[in-house]
Formats: C-alpha cells, sequence, structure tokens
C-alpha cells in the first residue's frame, strides 16, 4: 500500500534512530555507574524492598522476578552493548522482525530499570524515553520505507512535550506571563553549566525576548508540525534550535537531546530515497494495531493538557506508552543548597573541624565553576536539589545518605567529586546545613574569582553519629 510508508523520510529514520541509540547508550551508562548505591542490596531505596511491597501490574520488570545487583549490571551493560550495536547500524543488517526484535530489547530493560527506580527516576524524560523507544520498534529498517504513521505519532508526541510544557507555564507561574522568569532561572534551575553565570547576566529585555520566543515555540510552533513541507521541517528545525540554546544555558540530563532526536523524523532531508520493497501484510498489521492503541491511550494526556489543573511529568500506564510531559511551571528566586560535611572528633561543636563533601554538578565551593555533565544525569546531585527545596523530598533517603557516608562506603563516595576524608578513617559525625547562594556579579567574580556568593541560612541536619541514623532508619 503506497499510503501506508513514507520513502523521502528514509534518512530522517535512519539519523532519528542512530541518535536515539546515542541517548539509549547513555541512559543505560548512567545505569550501570549509579545503580549500586542507589538502588543495590545495600542502596539508599534497595530494589528488593520496593519489589516486596509492589506487585508487578503496577511496575512491571524484569526484577520483579529475580533481583541481585550482578544481575541489575548485567541489564544494564547489556543495555549499553545493544545501544552500541544499535548506534551502529546493526538493526539494517538484520531482516525486519530482527531488527524490530533489536529495538524491543532496550525498550523493555529500560522499563525495567524505571519502574523500579522509585525517586532516583521519577523525571519526566524517563517516561519520553520509553514512549520514544516503544515507537521506534514499529519504525522499520533498510527493507521498508519508513510507516506514515508511526511518523505522525513522534511528531503527535513532539506536540505534547513542547505545548504540555508551554501550557504549565501560562497556567503557572506568573513570571511566565509577564515575561520576568528568566530573571531567576538560569542562576536557581537544578544544576547549572559552565556557561549559566553568563545567561543569568545577559541584559533583562534579552531574558523578557527568550521567554517570548520561548511560548512562540512551545505554543504555535508545534502545530506546525502538523502542515505540509517545508514548513513541518521548519518548525521542527526552530524546536532543534530552541533546545540547543538550553543545552548551552544548563544541565537537563538528556531531556534536550531527547527532544531533539524526536525532532528529527519531522525534518525531511534533501536526498533520493533507495528504492525498496513494499512493506509486508504482517508488518502492515502489526503498525495499524499499535498505532491504534496509542491514538486510543492519547486521550489521558489530551484530557490532562487541557486541563486546568493540569499535571505534569505523569505516566497513564504502567509500560509507560503514553505520559504528559512540563517542567518549570513555577520558578524559585531563590536559590538553596545543602551542604552536609563531617568531622573526626569525638564531640562535635560549631568550632570543631568540619570538612565538606563535594559533589560532581550541584554548587558547593563557591569557587569551584559548574561543570557540564548532559546528557550525563547524575541523579544524586539532582535530588540534593529538590531536598534543599524541602526535606519532604529527602525523607527517604537522605538518613541513607548520611549512614553510607558515616561508613565511607566506597560505592557511595563514587557519586561525589571529593570526599574529605580518607578510606580508613570515616567521619565520626556528619551534618547538613542550608544555605542561599547566589551568583557573583562581575566585579566579585573579578575580585574573589568565585562564581558563587553563600549565606548560612539554618541547620539542615543536626550532627548525626552512625548509631543515630540507624535507629531513625
Amino acid at each position: 500500500m503506497e499510503w501506508f510508508t513514507a520513502p523521502d523520510y528514509w534518512l530522517s529514520r535512519l539519523v532519528f534512530q542512530r541518535a536515539l541509540a546515542a541517548v539509549y547508550l547513555v541512559a543505560f551508562l548512567t545505569a550501570a555507574l549509579q545503580f549500586r548505591p542507589l538502588l543495590g542490596e545495600r542502596g539508599m531505596l534497595p530494589i528488593p524492598r520496593f519489589v516486596a511491597r509492589v506487585p508487578f501490574k503496577r511496575a512491571p520488570s524484569l526484577f520483579q522476578l529475580h533481583y541481585s545487583d550482578r544481575f541489575f549490571a548485567a541489564c544494564a551493560w547489556a543495555g549499553c552493548a545493544v545501544s552500541a550495536a544499535l548506534l551502529a547500524g546493526l538493526d539494517s543488517l538484520l531482516p525486519l522482525w530482527g531488527g524490530m526484535l533489536l529495538w524491543l530489547v532496550p525498550w523493555v530493560l529500560y522499563l525495567s530499570i524505571v519502574n523500579v527506580g522509585q525517586t532516583w527516576y521519577g523525571f519526566g524524560w524517563e517516561s519520553l524515553l520509553l514512549e520514544v523507544g516503544f515507537l521506534a520498534v514499529f519504525l522499520g529498517n533498510d527493507e521498508v520505507a519508513p510507516p506514515i504513521v508511526v511518523l505522525f505519532l513522534l511528531r503527535w508526541i513532539l506536540f505534547r512535550v513542547e505545548f504540555g510544557a508551554g501550557l504549565i507555564k501560562m497556567r503557572g507561574d506568573a513570571c511566565w506571563r509577564n515575561l520576568t522568569c528568566l530573571y531567576h532561572h538560569h542562576e536557581t534551575q537544578p544544576m547549572p553549566g559552565p556557561l549559566s553565570w553568563f545567561f543569568h547576566h545577559l541584559p533583562r529585555p534579552l531574558h523578557r525576548a527568550e521567554v517570548a520566543a520561548n511560548h512562540f515555540t512551545q505554543l504555535v510552533v508545534p502545530f506546525l508540525l502538523f502542515t505540509p513541507q517545508p514548513i513541518a521541517t521548519a518548525a521542527a528545525s526552530l524546536m532543534i534550535v530552541t533546545q540547543l540554546w538550553l543545552v548551552l544555558s544548563g544541565n537537563f540530563s538528556w531531556l534536550n537531546w531527547i527532544t531533539i532526536v524526536l525532532a528529527l523524523p519531522a525534518i525531511e532531508f534533501p536526498t533520493t530515497p533507495p528504492s525498496v520493497a513494499d512493506a509486508p501484510l504482517w508488518y502492515e498489521i502489526v503498525v495499524l494495531a499499535v498505532a491504534a492503541l496509542l491514538v486510543g491511550l492519547s486521550y489521558q494526556p489530551v484530557r490532562n493538557m487541557i486541563s486546568r489543573r493540569q499535571v505534569m511529568n505523569r505516566s497513564f500506564d504502567p509500560l509507560h506508552l503514553v505520559n504528559t510531559y512540563g517542567a518549570f511551571g513555577s520558578v524559585s528566586r531563590i536559590r538553596y543548597e545543602v551542604v552536609v560535611e563531617g568531622t573526626t572528633e569525638p564531640v562535635p561543636r560549631e568550632d570543631s573541624d568540619w570538612r565538606e563533601y563535594e559533589f560532581k554538578g550541584k554548587p558547593g565551593d563557591p569557587r569551584h565553576w559548574p561543570r557540564q555533565f548532559a546528557p550525563y544525569h547524575l541523579r544524586l546531585d539532582w535530588m540534593m536539589w529538590f531536598a534543599a527545596l524541602s526535606p519532604a523530598y529527602a525523607g527517604s533517603w537522605f538518613g541513607a545518605l548520611v549512614e553510607r557516608l558515616l561508613e565511607n562506603d566506597r560505592a557511595t563516595l563514587k557519586l561525589l567529586r571529593r570526599s574529605p576524608f580518607p578510606p580508613d578513617e570515616p567521619p565520626r559525625f556528619v551534618r547538613a546545613r542550608l544555605f542561599r547562594y547566589r551568583y557573583t556579579t562581575w566585579r566579585e567574580l573579578r575580585e574573589t574569582g568565585a562564581c558563587w556568593e553563600r549565606t548560612y541560612v539554618r541547620e539542615y541536619l543536626p550532627p548525626t553519629r552512625l548509631a543515630g541514623v540507624a535507629q531513625r532508619s
């Protein structure tokens, strides 16, 4: 059936698939390198404890059937291997059904991780990767031209990502409506990047122009994705440019990159498509059946988008087939950071030798300039930002973190940039204090070399020793 495929998008599909495989690779690498202290058998939120109380139907996962740290590591590294194979184009060397099965493997593995990941995997880009990854299974390989219906559904996801984010802003913080949110956002965002300080110090009229451009890109441009070419290509390209601007201004894990990947199938690259056979009947039936299922499931995210009580980043089914997205419906005006310190002295006092733990991405030492980590996701650093907003966000894991620090736990210390204590001399007490952080001015930066200035606010956790943490846990 000629109407079923769009041969002119064969290069768009190829670029999309290779880029998606790269995002999968980063996601699995993040899981492989961080899971033990976060989710392992001795982690802060152990998977065995989670699967013991949550049934399979609520959180389908391979780890519901069996869990060990060795098995999780095998799954994560297998995901890395399959993602690398897809990045290299192995799916194009297989028959159509083989390529589909190969794309199904990382989806099943990552779904298994997300569904037991608890707080550490509660970010919208996890569900977005799964929703996009599921559709990629049915996009085909070099044996057939890309199915039109799958290309349409990919644009439909991109529409919901952008339009949903635009709506949540207009319904949320008033600073989005009066175009002033970027007066604060670059300073208070979860994890600033190396250029965030400079973005913050841009002229305020430019900040207002940025917000206005963001509203146009998220509330108007998404509708152009469903128009004829070259308008759809222009719309997708504008979204990519906007996302690259966000990549420069902060560390948002792979959120920006997966959105860029999602825009690629909407671009019609000027090239001559190869001649391929018609799609087999079984393939057409499978694709149309999946498309009908996803269109039906889309009722919930559409209902959420048009609701005055719109919620962000929620999945409407345990397989994460359809989800709702959005970010920064409200913007903090003040940046708070939790600073964690330890001492080896037997009696902790204010004038004790308190030594500060340094995290990889979150602000700590005012003289330490932020680094670029995205698309790699520093999960502990992100959750420390939430912990500073409210202790309620850290209630399930912060006590366990302190306990691991008191033990000088090797796996946990690998999540940090620097521990102030040698391996054979753990701290006797650990405390946490809340500070207010602000960017320095140009003059302060020249005089002190510090990009941050911080002010003590209050005690976050009093000096705690190992026995005290164990009792509270």
